[in-house]
């Protein structure tokens, strides 16, 4: 019996270190890639905002060419700009198009954040799960919650 018991808590603990850990540290992961996605078009709406407030039609720049290296670039018309897409497609906006396109992404990027912040929560559910079952299994009593307020 004691055997069949040691056996089953190996399990468990297998089961948390070489899936559920692993899946939530890839959450998260990818749940920061997207925060990032946030910051960049929050960021990409606040500069356009910024050129239709100070009615900007030219501007002088600095380019990443890559490396961080940066070159100066002199810009025309600043009425149309090209925003990434993804997958290196780049597409030509008007300043209000690209406001338009910005919200949709933000409200698309918005649910991601929101799926991974639930799958996260799922994962974090599932070990306490587990880690309560060794608890158990192990015979060890439950932790008596600390005296005082609960927030």
């Amino acid at each position: 019996m004691e055997s069949y018991r040691q056996d089953k808590i190996h399990k468990f603990e297998e089961f948390v270190d070489l899936r559920l850990k692993p899946d939530l540290v890839k959450a998260i992961a990818e749940r920061d890639k997207v925060f990032e996605q946030q910051k960049i078009f929050s960021d990409l709406r606040r500069n356009i905002e910024n050129l239709e407030k100070n009615s900007v039609t030219s501007l002088r720049t600095l380019i990443n060419l890559g490396s961080e290296v940066y070159m100066q670039a002199d810009v025309p018309d600043t009425q149309r700009i090209f925003v990434d897409i993804g997958l290196g497609f780049h597409v030509e906006f008007t300043w209000s198009e690209a406001l338009n396109y910005i919200s949709l992404r933000e409200e698309k990027i918005a649910r991601q954040i929101e799926d991974y912040t639930r799958q996260i929560a799922s994962i974090k559910a599932q070990i306490k799960l587990v880690c309560e079952g060794i608890r158990e299994l192990l015979q060890i009593p439950a932790e008596k919650p600390l005296p005082g307020h609960v927030f």
